[in-house]
């Protein structure tokens, strides 16, 4: 099983930034006001917490959520999301956010193909997550869609870049 010690430095940001990707692609496809940008937000670190403690969690998830909850890890990922987004419109933050997952995509089947296809559903799953956090359009999140259009579009785009 593929651990920290499998990938790069620069692999192993990658993959810690990977689960908040996988969550603003959606985010930014149907920004929802900032209740719903505060949902859609927690998704990812839902995920984490959730990683850490599922005794059935894939040993490579569990290995990056219990990095993440160390503060070096948690700024690497920052630094690198900031280093990523720096002067991006929403637009560029979906498509950025989908390549760094195609990229993501192939480091893991280069160096944890055991790994890959659970660590890719799990990614997919976070994104699945986000775009159900909060209702779409309506008044003051009532009324609207759970999934909109756009949110179901870039949901088939992340599928497409993690091969799942």
């Amino acid at each position: 099983m593929a651990d920290k010690t499998s990938f790069t430095k620069e692999e192993w940001t990658l993959l810690l930034e990977s689960p908040m990707m996988a969550g603003m692609a959606v985010t930014a496809a149907d920004p929802s006001g900032l209740w719903g940008l505060l949902k859609e937000s927690f998704a990812s670190g839902n995920a984490l917490a959730k990683a850490i403690s599922d005794p059935g969690a894939n040993p490579l998830v569990k290995a990056l959520a219990t990095d993440f909850s160390t503060s070096e890890a948690r700024s690497a990922a920052r630094d690198g999301l900031k280093a990523k987004f720096a002067n991006s419109q929403v637009a560029d933050i979906k498509a950025k956010s989908i390549e760094a997952l195609r990229q993501v995509s192939a480091v893991l089947e280069a160096k944890a193909p055991g790994d890959a296809p659970a660590f890719r559903s799990w990614l997919r799953q976070i994104s699945q997550t986000t775009a159900e956090a909060a209702n779409e359009g309506g008044l003051l999140g009532f009324g609207g869609v759970q999934v909109s259009d756009a949110e179901k579009a870039t949901l088939t785009e992340i599928s497409g870049a993690l091969g799942v």
